[in-house]
């Protein structure tokens, strides 16, 4: 039988841990007979990282670049631009193409592609599209691009160069949108710039932030049911961080059973999408007691995963794989 993403979703929500211990059974049942138990566990070379049972083998393996250096107009509640300053600037078309061409020399395998927003919610990709074609086709790399909303033109661009995955994060809820996006009618656009995007043949792999609304769930239910209603490559759950000098700074973040609870929804209502906890969450004991919901629930695979969530997965019967990669790339694994 087939999830009702928005009417069980909400349910789920609300139902006792007990409760929710049974329905993460059952999606972690289902899990394990459509894709086996390698669990994929993921370290993009953005975020060094280092656990016990793994050690990136290389700091340039798969680097995160901004096209617009630390520069976006949108400034969003939660972030005010600080996620672009952990990015290496590229703001030029031949600049990006240049540390592309280094990365590869050094044996990089990828890149994720990210940028500042204008005011709209859109990332300038269009000036960069024939320098992202030529990293395809002369330098054979791993390329993902954090798009923001997209036009056709975008899209045209990034399918001619024929880029690995797009990443969007998807809100569920206009309220929410306008007041920490700043994006009117942003549930609307967003499905839209998926269907854009899938149009094109881009595999896309929305992204859903938990707690957007100030630690608060508001509209990640929605969220999950406008994903639902496409062809999503694979779907990634992340989490709000509050970061210093933002208007979110000192919020309790959302709670790693909420977390739980969402990604329990996901896996229930999209079967057979590849579902992860991607890398952009809180750390400390909340990480990982996050990354152990996420394995009850039937995730997929694990961005920057605890060495407790490394045991406490095998403990659940489940092989760890490590991969030094962005973890959108989990559909080419699991399709």
């Amino acid at each position: 039988m087939s999830f009702d993403v928005i009417n069980e979703g909400h349910a789920v929500l609300k139902v006792s841990s007990d409760e929710l211990e049974e329905l993460m059974k059952e999606g972690f049942d289902q899990r394990l007979s459509i894709y086996g138990n390698d669990l994929l566990c993921y370290s993009p070379t953005a975020y060094p990282y280092e656990i016990k049972d793994h050690t990136q083998v290389s700091a340039h393996n798969f680097v995160s670049l901004s096209v617009t250096g630390t520069s976006c107009s949108l400034k969003c509640e939660h972030c005010d631009g600080r996620f672009l300053k952990g990015m290496e600037s590229t703001i030029t078309p031949e600049s990006l193409f240049d540390r592309c061409q280094e990365i590869k020399t050094m044996g990089g395998e990828g890149v994720l592609i990210s940028g500042g927003s204008d005011s709209k919610g859109y990332v300038l990709l269009e000036r960069f599209t024939n320098s992202i074609q030529r990293v395809k086709s002369e330098l054979d790399l791993e390329v993902v691009i954090h798009t923001g909303l997209v036009s056709e033109e975008t899209a045209q661009g990034l399918a001619e160069a024929q880029i690995d995955a797009a990443m969007l994060d998807i809100i569920g809820d206009e309220r929410v949108s306008r007041e920490i996006y700043h994006i009117e009618d942003g549930p609307r656009k967003m499905r839209q710039s998926l269907d854009i995007l899938e149009e094109f043949g881009i595999p896309t792999v929305p992204h859903i932030l938990v707690g957007l609304d100030y630690g608060k769930l508001a509209g990640e239910i929605e969220a999950l049911d406008l994903i639902a209603q496409g062809n999503p490559a694979a779907v990634v759950i992340i989490a709000l961080s509050p970061l210093r000098k933002t208007a979110m700074a000192g919020v309790n973040p959302p709670t790693p059973e909420d977390i739980g609870r969402i990604m329990t929804v996901a896996r229930l209502g999209m079967k057979e999408v590849p579902i992860l906890l991607g890398c952009a969450r809180p750390m400390g004991d909340h990480k990982i007691e996050t990354d152990r919901y996420a394995i009850l629930s039937g995730a997929n695979g694990i961005a920057l995963i605890s060495q407790e969530g490394v045991d406490f997965a095998r403990k659940n019967g489940l092989e760890p794989v490590f991969l030094d990669v962005c973890c959108s790339l989990a559909y080419k694994i699991l399709a």
